[in-house]
């Protein structure tokens, strides 16, 4: 599910303010400026006006113009976090609206007073409302959340070993690498593929002599003949007990495939005398399968 809001992006949305700062303020740097700004000095800044935002007011026009500088300011941390999860099978641009949701909780949750860096809270922050997302809406199949954190970290682990290794690494390297079992390993490596159900009318990539069939052509089905094996075992004893003559037009019906009117004529009776035969007999032995405590389901058990 993709939580992609229409019109407007969240960051957009959030952080609309005018194009002229209020004027005890510094005018907000361009997307260039931003883009060539360096880290430190990306820190400094955002440090400074969150100093300058602390003093102002939610309702006013400054604090809105100075928050949404803040989050455009720290945008780049989105992207950076959004990148840990680019092993995903969700769009890029999904996870970086979420993370961007994560930024502004993050930017509205800060406080400098306390003595922590921003980018210190922000991270997790960020990176705890990206999980989030995948952990209610993208898990086609429900597993725990202790799973989908080993399956991320197991994920995490191999990707950097691929590109260590220039090949992708077996269960027992990525285990020695993250300090865990085999086991655990493995059910990392095997969670992950809930994130992408395929359709049964996919069809099969392998080259194989079943190349360019369905999945739904390939499942296999239940036979009907041990669906009635039990009745038929239970039904063999209650038989025994029939008259001669409904034995009789039991076969011809059931075993050899005869029309009423064929049976008819064999025991020289009407037609409509044997539909009235097969009615009663059916309905008796029906009876006698519905009892449980009868002596064919005795038998069989």
């Amino acid at each position: 599910m993709s939580t992609r809001p229409t019109g407007v992006h969240p960051a957009d949305r959030e952080t609309a303010a005018p194009s002229r700062p209020p004027s005890d303020l510094p005018v907000r740097p361009s997307a260039a400026e931003l883009r060539s700004m360096g880290k430190s000095e990306a820190r400094e800044l955002s440090d400074a006006l969150f100093e300058r935002l602390h003093g102002l007011a939610r309702e006013t026009h400054a604090y809105s113009y100075v928050r949404g500088t803040i989050i455009e300011l720290n945008m780049p941390l989105v992207r950076f976090i959004a990148a840990r999860f680019r092993h995903r099978a969700e769009d890029m641009e999904d996870i970086l609206q979420v993370g961007t949701i994560g930024l502004i909780k993050a930017v509205d949750g800060y406080d400098p007073d306390r003595g922590v860096e921003f980018v210190t809270y922000a991270i997790p922050t960020i990176a705890g409302e990206i999980k989030r997302y995948f952990r209610d809406t993208s898990w086609p199949v429900r597993v725990p959340r202790s799973m989908q954190e080993l399956h991320l970290t197991v994920a995490r682990g191999s990707d950097r070993l691929e590109q260590e290794l220039a090949r992708l690494p077996h269960p027992e390297e990525i285990a020695a690498d993250l300090h865990i079992t085999v086991a655990q390993a493995i059910e990392g490596l095997v969670a992950g593929r809930v994130h992408r159900s395929d359709s049964l009318d996919a069809l099969r990539e392998r080259d194989t002599d079943e190349t360019g069939s369905a999945i739904l052509d390939r499942l296999g089905g239940c036979d009907p003949g041990i669906e009635l094996a039990d009745f038929r075992t239970a039904v063999r004893p209650l038989l025994v007990e029939l008259p001669w003559r409904e034995q009789a037009v039991l076969k011809l019906r059931f075993w050899d495939g005869w029309t009423q009117a064929q049976i008819a004529r064999r025991i020289g009776v009407s037609q409509m005398h044997v539909s009235r035969l097969l009615t009663a007999t059916l309905a008796r032995l029906r009876e006698q399968l519905e009892d449980l405590d009868a002596p064919g389901w005795q038998d069989a058990a």
